[in-house]
């Protein structure tokens, strides 16, 4: 019998690197294994939420419970119908709300609660001084708690959670889906205005402070008096949209720096640039350096996070330390050289063993056929203590 997972999370807007992973992730599970039912928790009047069609699309089993606030109570009912009526083994939950629903669940479903830390970056001060310090105290509670990176891994050690408990496992991508096609570089530069020679520096993410695209704002201007040439296009939207207008202009770079809006397509976004720039001050497992390891476009990044395991400590693409402009310029500069070497070849043959999508996938499931496993075992050691004692009293 395969093993009957619910994928849970919390999310508002257009999602963002966890949201790949678990949606992408529910269509590469093997169903003879285990069948996996994705189920969002959905504000009302999110008119951006668009994860539903991404669902649709890839054909998984997803669910979707609506929300009139964030503290509805309304929609206990309805999660704990979900799990009776698919026979839930495994409730995987994918972010701090979710968490305490897991946890709850397994007190009264017979259901089994694992968490996959992603990080721990907030956009307010409730999330940072609140909810994340209790995220990581109630991880000690969990069946298995799946850390996405090394650095995530000795935090939830540090703030308690056994050791044998947690397992290092990082993002993946589909190495087939990823895949540079030099045929296609024209029309996507072309889509983008992107002038003929122009040498394109990209960079995708949420618009917010996490990101500090304002450091590399101020890194491209570093750039840009050595590389006339250069041109530096921003994907994605936030609250930090306005700031970063007003930097681009104070710096007087609006014909060279431009905020394209949301992306939709990265893998026409990546045929259009010639390196891919991270400058964020904190990272999980950031799935926009996967996706340009696959593609075989040079990188540029941050020490932060994850990023250093992807990266293989810079064997793969250039590491700098967080908040240091002159520094990321500079290799940035060095990475516009990278694009026929042997650190983009060496990136994508990792993403090809080492981080593919199917690899990932495969260890997941073994992750829950183990939480069964000791399921059944403390069920085994349960009942022979109840036989032990009840033999006692006779």
């Amino acid at each position: 019998m395969p093993i009957q997972i619910l994928e849970l999370r919390s999310v508002h807007g257009t999602g963002g690197g966890p949201d790949k992973t678990i949606l992408f992730g529910a269509a590469a599970a093997d169903p003879a294994c285990c069948r996996v039912t994705a189920c969002y928790l959905r504000a009302r009047g999110d008119d951006l939420f668009e994860l539903d069609a991404t669902a649709r699309r890839l054909g998984i089993d997803y669910v979707e419970i609506g929300e009139r606030h964030s503290l509805d109570p309304a929609i206990w009912p309805t999660l704990r119908r979900i799990v009776r009526e698919r026979r839930i083994d495994i409730v995987h939950a994918h972010d701090y709300k979710t968490d305490g629903l897991a946890l709850m669940l397994a007190r009264v479903e017979p259901v089994r609660a694992m968490t996959t830390m992603h990080g721990w970056t907030g956009q307010s001060r409730r999330e940072e001084w609140l909810y994340y310090p209790i995220d990581r105290r109630i991880a000690r509670a969990f069946a298995r708690v799946v850390a996405v990176s090394s650095d995530i891994r000795d935090e939830l050690i540090r703030t308690g959670t056994p050791e044998s408990r947690v397992v290092t496992l990082l993002n993946g991508i589909d190495p087939k889906r990823f895949r540079r096609d030099p045929a296609r570089v024209e029309a996507a530069r072309r889509a983008l205005s992107v002038p003929g020679k122009a040498v394109v520096i990209g960079a995708v993410g949420r618009l917010e402070r996490q990101k500090r695209f304002d450091v590399l704002i101020d890194a491209f201007a570093d750039l840009r008096g050595r590389r006339r040439d250069a041109l530096l296009l921003i994907a994605g939207e936030g609250s930090q949209r306005a700031a970063l207008e007003a930097q681009i202009k104070l710096r007087s770079l609006g014909a060279v720096v431009r905020l394209v809006g949301h992306c939709h397509d990265v893998v026409a976004f990546h045929h259009a640039i010639d390196v891919l720039a991270q400058s964020s001050e904190y990272e999980g497992t950031p799935n926009v350096v996967l996706e340009a390891m696959a593609m075989e476009t040079p990188i540029a990044a941050t020490d932060v996070g994850g990023t250093r395991d992807l990266l293989a400590d810079g064997a793969c693409g250039r590491l700098v330390p967080s908040d240091d402009p002159r520094a990321l310029a500079a290799a940035i500069e060095a990475a516009i050289d990278d694009r026929h070497s042997e650190r983009v070849r060496a990136a994508r043959s990792r993403v090809e063993t080492e981080l593919s999508f199917e690899r990932r996938t495969r260890t997941l499931e073994g992750i829950y056929a183990q939480v069964m496993q000791d399921a059944a075992s403390e069920r085994a050691t349960w009942r022979t203590s109840r036989w032990v004692s009840a033999s006692g009293r006779r």
